[in-house]
């Protein structure tokens, strides 16, 4: 009862508490009386919608209960924070009320408008893309001045640094009626031209000729970068002038003084200006100095090499040119640098500081400071990245594990390793060295960025028999402990993790051919050592045409087809007429391998070795000298071969090469008959028995030797590669007069038929002529009917690459000069004789296809075809699954 009574006087003295103290409705607030002391004891928000209200009066930096001075800085600050924040385009405190000693504020706000719509207008896609990912402007941000002006700026460096030295921008700002406080922007853009260099004026340089600076056609000079326009010499290469190129031109000038000696060299004096519209001029004068020489070299705190081995790595001696960029080469960035002898063997701490002690006239004497510091050991390695991939697959891998010795060398090769194992991104794989100078230890973590590098085809051609259809998988990744484990790392159904590969290949079209193939492959049989096991089997057949068909109609129907005379239903009615399912090849082969990396000459190197058979059934198949029976082929192949490249899909440095020989038994020194007479009559009975008694078992010996060499003519990720080939390959007997019909060279074209022709031959690519049609050339020459049987070849390649594209999916041009021949009688085999060509073609390699490509050649020679002598001529190849 006592509490009901005290609230009920409450509640009725209250109004007169609040009439006894001063209230000051809108009250004018005068800058030029005296302040007043006030306590804040309300604050209001209004004109934002969508935020809450402590989030707006929170970037005020007032509160309710805060004491301020009315008028005062409080206020002011409060308003200027607003501003700064830039969300704002109005921004205004007044008072509602003042009660006593407390005011009460209401924060007047209007929010700038956000963006609904970006229209770029002027340039192409891949620009406008660009300028979106630069600009940082997006839909749905609030626009502010700041945030154009920032726009305008970086639009105007993007074009700048493309050559469009002119380009005007404007960034305008209009309302969207059919969204409230919304505004659409407007990104016109006038390129203009691109900027180019007419002129390159040059004064000073008495000791570096003008060529040496602005180069010539065949090589650039210290102006790598910028070049005069209009000049032959400069035809092919760029001619855009850009800040950026011109600043990175200037120190290429001085350095290429310093590397001549002149260390005093300077830029004096330097300009740019316009010409016209397209072109402008440079103007540099020079101070070139005085050319300088090396006098005396001496090193000081080198305790574990010595001296004179120091001076023997560095190269340079008393009264050599004093050249600071060979000097820097020598001592760190060359492979058998001075720094390198010391990186590789943990002295990772090692430091070298070359100090010009003495300079006497022309001669400078030369103190290589070195401190050598402790040795270090690897402490930590880390693998990120490798999601689908089991880490001990990668660790295996590696050179550089925990407890080992630090090596640059082997830091260098792991990556090499990992890029080729084919499962990461090899552009992006870039060793963290961590040095731990408290313990004298490394950490290295290796980023890895995963991709996937299984492989699917499917694909639908047209040939001389109607449709032909291929689908294929090949999975990279696949794990066979994996196949019946539970709980293993699996993607979908497919056990996955091991690095080992399995694939299999279906092709036909229908009933007249199909081949199927399988395979397994791994390169760490057991898991503890890099010893490779593979295994493979195929099936093929192939029926023939009907002699009927062919002599009476077929060719004529289908160069009726091919050229418009005909139609699909004409020809495709005639399909069962075409096959003879009488007549026939079939083919049967397993294969199984075995491989080790070798640790001498050097552990690039690996020897393999195969054991395989392969069975031939013919039926009345006329394309090769036996037409009826099985034959046999059991063979054992050894190959020596050596892979350094640097990256599996661009390489730009490195070598690959494979010395191979294939051998059966010498089946004719066993059974001692002799295979020089036949029977007379071709068609007899006993003439078909000799041969099949004859062919029952083949023999031969096969060898080859392919070698391919990578340079990278400039430097960079993006530069460009001159790849050489040369390919030789001969398929002997041990009797002159059994003579293997199978495992010849099918030689000419894109290279893309490898068995799959049903005829048991090894398919050479030569671009610039038709398939096949060097070795047809060469056995007509040789007089036989075995068309395309040739014994012998050889093939030699010059191409010049640049990337477009590097990456998971890498694109890449080339041009190519290539030669090469095919010969029946191994006698004759000469490398000077060739058939020439050259062209230019694009390489796509996509993750789940493969290397893809196309190529247009032209062959210079003449070669037999179709009835005829003739060049080569004008040639187009589609590459599919390899690298050609």
């Amino acid at each position: 009862m006592a509490k009901c009574m005290m609230l009920l006087c409450t509640i009725l003295f209250l109004p007169a508490a609040v009439k006894a103290q001063d209230v000051i409705t809108n009250p004018e607030i005068s800058y030029t009386g005296t302040p007043r002391v006030c306590e804040i004891g309300g604050i209001a928000v209004k004109g934002v919608e969508g935020y809450e209200d402590y989030v707006l009066t929170g970037l005020s930096g007032l509160s309710v209960g805060q004491v301020i001075s009315v008028p005062g800085s409080e206020i002011t600050d409060a308003v200027k924070r607003y501003w700064r924040h830039g969300l704002f385009s109005k921004v205004a405190i007044t008072a509602d009320s003042i009660v006593g000693s407390k005011i009460y504020l209401c924060i007047h706000l209007g929010t700038r408008p956000r963006v609904s719509r970006i229209n770029y207008n002027g340039v192409k896609k891949s620009e406008r893309e660009d300028l979106e990912n630069k600009l940082g402007i997006m839909k749905g941000n609030q626009i502010t001045p700041n945030m154009i002006d920032r726009a305008k700026i970086l639009a105007k460096r993007y074009f700048d640094d493309k050559g469009y030295k002119n380009a005007e921008i404007s960034i305008l700002q209009r309302d969207d009626v059919s969204n409230k406080d919304q505004v659409i922007l407007d990104v016109d853009i006038d390129k203009k031209d691109k900027m180019k260099v007419r002129h390159i004026i040059i004064e000073g340089n008495e000791k570096l000729k003008r060529n040496k600076i602005t180069g010539t056609f065949f090589k650039n000079g210290a102006f790598a970068k910028i070049h005069e326009a209009g000049k032959f010499k400069n035809f092919f290469k760029a001619k855009k002038f850009t800040l950026e190129r011109y600043e990175t031109d200037k120190k290429n000038l001085i350095e290429k003084y310093n590397e001549l000696g002149y260390r005093d060299a300077t830029i004096l004096e330097d300009s740019v200006w316009n010409e016209d519209e397209k072109h402008v001029n440079v103007y540099i004068k020079v101070d070139e100095g005085q050319q300088y020489y090396i006098r005396n070299i001496e090193w000081v705190g080198n305790s574990v090499l010595t001296s004179d081995f120091l001076n023997n790595a560095l190269g340079m001696k008393k009264g050599d040119v004093y050249n600071q960029k060979l000097m820097n080469k020598r001592l760190k960035e060359d492979e058998d640098a001075v720094g390198n002898y010391y990186w590789n063997n943990g002295y990772i701490f090692y430091q070298l500081d070359p100090t010009e002690v003495n300079i006497v006239g022309d001669s400078i004497d030369l103190e290589m400071r070195i401190t050598e510091n402790q040795q270090a050991h690897i402490n930590a390695v880390r693998i990120y990245g490798n999601d689908r991939l089991y880490e001990e697959v990668v660790r295996r891998e590696l050179r550089t594990k925990p407890g080992d010795l630090f090596s640059k060398d082997a830091v260098m090769r792991s990556a090499r390793e990992i890029g080729n194992m084919g499962y990461f991104n090899a552009e992006t794989i870039n060793p963290d060295i961590k040095p731990n100078y408290e313990d004298g230890t490394v950490d290295i973590n290796w980023e890895l960025e995963q991709k996937s590098n299984d492989q699917l085809e499917f694909s639908l051609g047209w040939g001389q028999t109607g449709v032909i259809g291929r689908i294929g998988i090949k999975l990279n990744n696949f794990s066979m402990r994996n196949l019946f484990g539970k709980n293993k790392m699996h993607r979908g159904i497919m056990p996955i993790g091991d690095g080992e590969q399995l694939s299999l290949s279906l092709q036909t079209n229908g009933r007249y051919y199909t081949s199927l193939s399988t395979g397994y492959s791994t390169g760490w049989f057991g898991g503890k050592r890099p010893n490779a096991l593979n295994v493979s089997a195929f099936f093929s057949k192939q029926s023939d045409i009907s002699s009927s068909y062919r002599n009476n109609s077929y060719y004529n129907n289908y160069h009726n087809y091919m050229y418009g005379f005909g139609s699909y239903n004409d020809f495709a009615h005639n399909y069962d007429a075409m096959l003879d399912d009488d007549k026939y090849i079939e083919m049967f082969g397993v294969a199984l391998g075995w491989g080790k990396r070798l640790r001498w000459p050097d552990d690039y190197f690996q020897l393999s070795m195969q054991l395989a058979y392969t069975r031939y059934m013919l039926r009345d198949w006329s394309y090769f000298i036996i037409s009826n029976g099985n034959c046999n082929n059991i063979n054992l192949g050894i190959t020596l071969s050596r892979t350094s490249i640097d990256n599996q899909l661009f390489p730009r440095q490195g070598s690959e090469f494979s010395a191979s020989v294939q051998l059966t038994p010498p089946w004719s020194l066993f059974d001692h008959k002799d295979y020089s007479t036949l029977a007379t009559d071709r068609y007899s009975a006993a003439y078909e028995r000799e041969l099949q008694e004859k062919y029952r078992w083949i023999e031969y010996h096969k060898w080859k030797f392919k070698s391919k060499t990578y340079t990278a003519l400039t430097s960079g990720q993006k530069c460009f590669v001159l790849m050489t080939r040369v390919e030789l390959g001969l398929l002997g007997s041990y009797n002159k007069d059994k003579k293997s019909p199978f495992e010849t060279f099918y030689v000419g074209g894109d290279g893309m038929s490898g068995y799959s022709t049903g005829y048991a031959e090894e398919t050479v690519g030569l671009r610039g002529y038709e398939n096949g049609s060097i070795s047809n050339t060469a056995a007509y020459l040789a007089g036989t009917s075995a068309y395309y049987n040739a014994y012998a070849y050889d093939r030699f390649t010059l191409e010049l690459r640049y990337p477009f594209m590097l990456g998971n999916t890498t694109i890449y041009g080339l041009g190519f000069l290539e030669g090469g021949n095919a010969w029946v009688d191994t006698k004759k085999f000469n490398p000077f004789d060739m058939k020439r060509s050259a062209g230019l073609g694009v390489r796509i390699f996509l993750p789940m296809v493969g290397m893809m490509g196309i190529d247009w050649a032209y062959g210079f020679d003449k070669v037999y075809n179709n009835g005829s002598y003739q060049k080569g001529g004008s040639q187009f190849h589609f590459i599919l699954g390899q690298e050609f």
